[in-house]
């Protein structure tokens, strides 16, 4: 049995469709149990609370943790004790990059490797899910807002993410490694507006926003430091974080999702 931690987001909650369709007997755990296949037990917990994970992990052979909480000590022996044997984290791509700043995933990996269980790290770049922060300005106004429209990033499809984590839970042979996962083109904020209106049919104005407008945008729901090393990603990216991984064809045999292929295929969410 695969247990899931945050099994209703944009990567747990189609890491647990592939997995039943995979044949899986699959545990999702979320604090809140969103639509999920039949047959998926939910289990009402929160990292936070490393205790509130015991009935999930009851029998669980496996286990797809998020960075969340601030015990993964406590997350990981109670996993152990429980009987899992295989851990798969979903960390940033922060953590390698700049753990002076990404600390709290970096904390994670480090918690990880010193488990006892066979591990395989998931260092994910920017989602392309985060476009969806441009939902309902798109959906009023057809506008789309973001600082250093010019600069380009590798993002991922959460899709390939999920993908990625499904094989590396049933698989052998990817115990001790980390994979760094990202799309295969840099792309533009205003290359990646300009997708969601070729999807939309419609044209999609990118307002680029100065860094200060950002800035004060961020920090109504992210910490400082996070804001700070968001927007030096984002604004002056070195030069690992731009360039394009190999390790998600490595893992499915195929190249990843591009940028516009997501937007076609999330399209709805735009309209």
């Amino acid at each position: 049995m695969i247990v899931v931690t945050g099994a209703t987001g944009n990567v747990g909650q189609e890491l647990v469709r592939l997995l039943v369709g995979a044949g899986e007997q699959v545990t999702a755990v979320s604090r809140n149990p969103g639509r999920l296949p039949d047959g998926v037990e939910h289990v009402e917990a929160d990292l936070a609370d490393p205790k509130s994970l015991g009935a999930a992990l009851d029998g669980a052979g496996a286990l797809f943790l998020l960075v969340a909480g601030d015990d993964p000590q406590g997350v990981l022996g109670l996993a152990a004790a429980s009987g899992v044997r295989r851990v798969v984290l979903l960390s940033s791509q922060g953590a390698g990059t700049r753990p002076e700043v990404y600390g709290h995933p970096a904390a994670f990996e480090d918690a990880v490797r010193r488990s006892g269980l066979d591990w395989t790290i998931l260092r994910s770049g920017g989602l392309n899910s985060n476009a969806f922060a441009w939902a309902e300005s798109i959906r009023a106004q057809r506008t789309a807002a973001a600082p250093f429209g010019d600069v380009g990033l590798p993002t991922v499809d959460p899709a390939d993410v999920a993908a990625v984590a499904a094989a590396v839970l049933r698989e052998d042979g990817h115990a001790g490694r980390t994979y760094e996962l990202t799309g295969p083109a840099v792309v533009t904020p205003r290359e990646r507006a300009a997708a969601i209106g070729a999807a939309l049919d419609a044209p999609v104005r990118f307002v680029e926003q100065t860094r200060a407008e950002a800035r004060a945008q961020m920090l109504a729901f992210m910490p400082e430091p996070v804001v700070e090393g968001t927007l030096a990603i984002l604004g002056e990216p070195l030069p690992a974080e731009q360039a394009i991984s190999p390790d998600v064809e490595r893992v499915l045999g195929r190249a990843p999702r591009t940028f516009a292929q997501w937007a076609g295929r999330t399209a709805p969410a735009f309209r």
